[in-house]
């Protein structure tokens, strides 16, 4: 293997490629072929994409070499494999390199500086006296608002890539204010502020080095309560913020995903509070699972088989019925009518 070779993006491979580059480990399984002998199943990643990965032989020995989030030099050839692309693994070594974090972590595709701008200008049609003074001062945490715009918004499925929370918070804040607008019976400055606020634990619920991850944190006790504390901790500086306001925030905070089953510690008990689960579920599913057809490497107008949501996705034009040419038929359409005409 050499000491350093030029990139070859996941997104540039094609079917028999020869393969000598520098991959993130995203996920490390170990299998038994039909003869009992043991294999290492691999998803290999870059900023571009994902590629899946085989080691065949030699897996006893090169397993215990590496783990999931570690960079590994590998050499190999790339194949189709039911439709999707593969790469049979030859040689795989750590890397003992300093690799360029930006070649394996995936940036949002807008100007981090410009979002935080947009941002901060919706935040100051705030009207609510003490709830300006709240958003105020996380806007001055310069060490907070320092990981707010680099950190993602999730390890896997939506706007997971660096800056993907400042991202997916805007989005958030723009549709609060649409509803708002449209609903005039809800509070729209509480719904702002808990729009800013909803997903402020992710900041450290992730990790985001070489590869995204959970911190210990994370694990234990999760951004939603992570979050509930950092607001917490705010408020704690705010003298006179009244109880009950500060009691309808943690409750927007704490009810967000919406169900139990999801990671929600309380189901949403008012109404801004059903609004901005809402508005959250839609902003992740229409980012994830636009991501996911993007992605999609399966021929023809339908995506491969969708785990999470057990179904497969329309990416392309519906095909026309097949015209029906049979003599056979027409001539059963003919009796068929010959008999329910009378």
């Amino acid at each position: 293997m050499t000491e350093k070779s030029s990139h070859l993006w996941v997104k540039d491979i094609t079917e028999n490629d020869n393969i000598s580059s520098c991959y993130l480990v995203k996920g490390k399984k170990t299998g038994t072929t039909r003869k009992g002998d043991p294999f290492l199943s691999l998803v290999l990643a870059d900023r571009t994409g994902e590629v899946e990965a085989r080691i065949w032989e030699g897996a006893d020995e090169l397993s215990p070499l590496f783990f999931e989030g570690d960079i590994v030099e590998v050499e190999g050839h790339s194949s189709s494999y039911r439709g999707k692309l593969q790469i049979t693994l030859s040689n795989l070594k750590v890397s003992k390199l300093d690799e360029d974090p930006a070649v394996f972590l995936e940036s949002t595709t807008n100007d981090p500086s410009e979002m935080m701008k947009s941002l901060r200008g919706l935040l100051t049609g705030i009207k609510n006296v003490h709830l300006k003074a709240l958003v105020d001062k996380f806007l001055g945490d310069r060490q907070f608002i320092s990981l707010f715009k680099r950190a993602p918004a999730a390890k896997n499925f939506h706007h997971n890539y660096l800056g993907g929370l400042l991202e997916h918070t805007l989005s958030v804040c723009r549709m609060a204010l649409n509803v708002a607008e449209h609903y005039p019976q809800l509070d729209g400055d509480l719904l702002l502020t808990a729009a800013f606020l909803h997903d402020i634990g992710k900041i450290k619920e992730l990790k985001f080095d070489l590869h995204i991850d959970y911190t210990d944190q994370g694990r234990l006790i999760g951004h939603v309560v992570l979050g509930v504390a950092m607001l917490n901790e705010k408020l704690s500086e705010l003298k006179e913020f009244p109880e009950d306001l500060a009691v309808r925030l943690k409750h927007l905070l704490l009810s967000h995903h919406g169900q139990y089953e999801f990671g929600s510690p309380k189901k949403p008990k008012f109404l801004e509070a059903f609004a901005l689960n809402l508005i959250d579920d839609l902003d992740a599913k229409i980012n994830g699972l636009g991501r996911f057809m993007e992605k999609d490497q399966q021929e023809g107008a339908w995506t491969d088989f969708n785990r999470m949501f057990e179904r497969y996705f329309l990416k392309g034009g519906i095909a026309p019925p097949l015209e029906e040419k049979s003599e056979e038929r027409r001539g059963t359409d003919k009796k068929q009518g010959t008999l329910f005409s009378s």
